[in-house]
């Protein structure tokens, strides 16, 4: 992709929103690493991630450099009370070496903050509780597993995500 003469190297994440009907509507183009939507794609790749963005940066990414996984990924975003309109932070997180425990789980820290040696809660996305498992099943159940394990006052989550996937709602 080249724009006004300069080609554009780096990621890019088309957001999709899928009516019941199945039609497709573009809600947005991302390029952060941060995002929830990001870090399911994130954690299904296999090789040196820092090894593949050097070569990007220099013009000279090879396929081989990154392979996508056979595997399933499953993000759970843990939302401060509050969120959106106005998010309460200070509120203290507890659970996140037993939400780690957990086989195939990541927790990515967004509105976090250290104070006084606790972790509390700093924005609106505290937290995106990542899973990796062989099935979308196992996935689902891992990041669902390990974000009831973190606790904080106000601790909003959505209870469908992959619902529709796995064929169920939530």
């Amino acid at each position: 992709m080249v724009a006004d003469g300069h080609p554009f190297r780096g990621a890019l994440f088309a957001g999709l929103m899928i009516t019941p009907d199945g039609d497709l509507s573009l809600l947005e183009f991302n390029v952060r690493f941060g995002d929830p939507e990001t870090q399911v794609l994130m954690a299904v790749l296999d090789g040196d991630l820092a090894q593949a963005l050097a070569a990007a940066a220099r013009g000279e990414l090879r396929p081989e450099l990154l392979r996508v996984s056979s595997d399933h990924a499953v993000c759970v975003v843990l939302a401060a009370g509050g969120y959106p309109e106005s998010p309460r932070t200070g509120d203290v997180i507890t659970g996140l070496d037993a939400a780690g425990q957990v086989p195939g789980v990541s927790v990515f820290h967004a509105g976090t903050a250290l104070r006084d040696g606790q972790v509390v809660t700093s924005g609106g996305r505290v937290l995106g509780v990542t899973a990796r498992a062989a099935t979308l099943s196992e996935a689902h159940a891992r990041a669902y597993q390990a974000a009831e394990l973190i606790q904080f006052e106000g601790r909003q989550f959505r209870r469908d995500i992959a619902a529709r996937a796995l064929g169920f709602e939530r």
